[in-house]
Parts: C-alpha cells; structure tokens; sequence
C-alpha cells in the first residue's frame, strides 16, 4: 500500500504548532504534499526538517507567501520545481517528484478572491497548467497530481452553491476547467470513492464557527491517471486534525 497525504497547512510553521508533526507520527503517510507553506526552506521548524522523510520544496520569492514541498519516505530519483512560466514560478506553485513507479505533484493554484487581477492569473495559470498536466497522462509511469486548486467542481463539492454561484473558487469558468481536466483523462480519486455523498468538504472559514457546522468547500484534490484511480482503496477527509483551515486528504494506493 502507499499512502499519499495532501495538505494545504496555511503556513507550515503555524500548522506545526498546531500538530503538524503529531499527524505526521500517528497517521504515517508515505508521501506528504504540502500547500502554501508561507515560509523559506530555512524557515521550516526543525521538528518538521528532522522528521524521517526527504524534504524537496519550491518556496516563493517574496516573503511569507505561497510555496509547496512533497516530503516521502522514498528518495525521489528527480525533483521538478515549476512549469516554465516565470510569474507561476516565482510564486513557488509546484513541485513534482520523480519516484521509480510514480510521479507525484504537489500544487497550489492562485486564489482569486482579492479582485479581478488575481482572478485572471488564476485563469492564466489554469491555461498554462492543463496542457503541463496533460503531457504526463503518456508517460510510462502513473502521476498523482495532489493539492489545493481552490476551485469546488460540482454543487456537491460546496455547502450554499446558490449563493456561491458567483464566487471565486465557484465560478462556471473555473467548474469548467476541472471538467476540461476530467475529459482530458484525469480522474478526481476522493469523489469517485465517495460519489454522490454529501457534506465531504476539505476547507472551512475560520469565520462564523464553519468548521464545526461543517459549512465548507472541496476545493483539495488527488487527480491521477486511470490506473491510480484503479488502485485507489480507501480516501479520507482527516476532518479530525485542526493543523490549519484546510484538512489532509489522504488516499491510499494498493501499488
């Protein structure tokens, strides 16, 4: 089995003193990939470096911001950081590692919820990505593309789809590209072991108690080849762990 654990920790140093490395010792995942580390390498807390992983990162160039890494029990044979797109880049959105039979992402797609210019790098970087993504469904081995995409697909995927209809993370262009990504050949591993079944979400507001009400967004993904799909056997929501607004998704592989 192999288990591979997504998460978007709001800060890896806020999210260690939340637990980060408790999480890490009870639930044992073979590949963690992490979200907006909002840190440097240097910044990461040395409890985290000295967990028993190999650590590859793609942090931003500005401070504080942005920034992905994919820790795993396995030395990766190649670490990929970006896409070829300097703006996308320097804002350290993505990593991917090379293993002997996978290869494996970790993504953070921009948010567009603090106006129209974000929003439109969020599509720019969605246009770019979809083709990046493609060319990995013909290679050999299988790809496992894992993160935060800040976008809910379907009403399902959202607790009040009416009046999020017009938001940021909801928007008919936005549901349209997942669709766009699904018909290229990638398939959304959590909601195709868990079809049809509500209120499965993967981040709250930390506004108006959403966590406990479970009013939230399942904007965290593993998108993976048909084959990744085929030897998918159990995927949860760690709904448990409060490490930031965002809960792990972790899905184990029978490889």
């Amino acid at each position: 089995m192999l288990k591979i654990s997504s998460l978007n920790v709001n800060g890896i140093r806020a999210a260690h003193r939340h637990g980060f490395t408790d999480w890490v010792d009870q639930t044992d995942p073979d590949i963690i990939c992490l979200q907006e580390l909002r840190a440097m390498e240097h910044q990461v807390p040395g409890p985290v470096q000295k967990l028993d992983y190999h650590e590859a990162y793609h942090t931003a160039e500005k401070k504080g911001y942005s920034g992905v890494g994919i820790l795993s029990k396995q030395e990766p044979i190649r670490i990929e950081k970006g896409m070829g797109v300097d703006w996308v880049d320097s804002e350290g959105r993505i990593i991917m590692a090379e293993y002997d039979n996978l290869y494996v992402f970790s993504i953070y797609a921009p948010s567009g919820t603090t106006g129209d210019e974000r929003q439109d790098l969020k599509m720019e970087f969605l246009d770019y990505f979809l083709p990046f993504a493609q060319k990995f469904l013909s290679k050999k081995k299988p790809v496992v593309i894992c993160g935060d995409y800040n976008i809910c697909h379907k009403p399902l995927d959202i607790h009040n789809p009416k009046r999020n209809k017009n938001t940021s993370g909801f928007l008919p262009e936005e549901r349209e590209w997942v669709s766009r990504l699904l018909q290229t050949g990638f398939e959304d591993v959590y909601r195709s072991l868990h079809e049809g079944e509500e209120d499965l979400y993967s981040w709250w507001s930390y506004r108006a108690a959403s966590k406990e009400r479970n009013k939230g967004w399942r904007i965290d993904y593993h998108m993976t080849c048909p084959q990744m799909l085929s030897a998918a056997e159990e995927a949860t929501i760690e709904m448990e762990w409060d490490l930031s607004d965002h809960a792990p998704v972790t899905i184990s592989y029978n490889l």
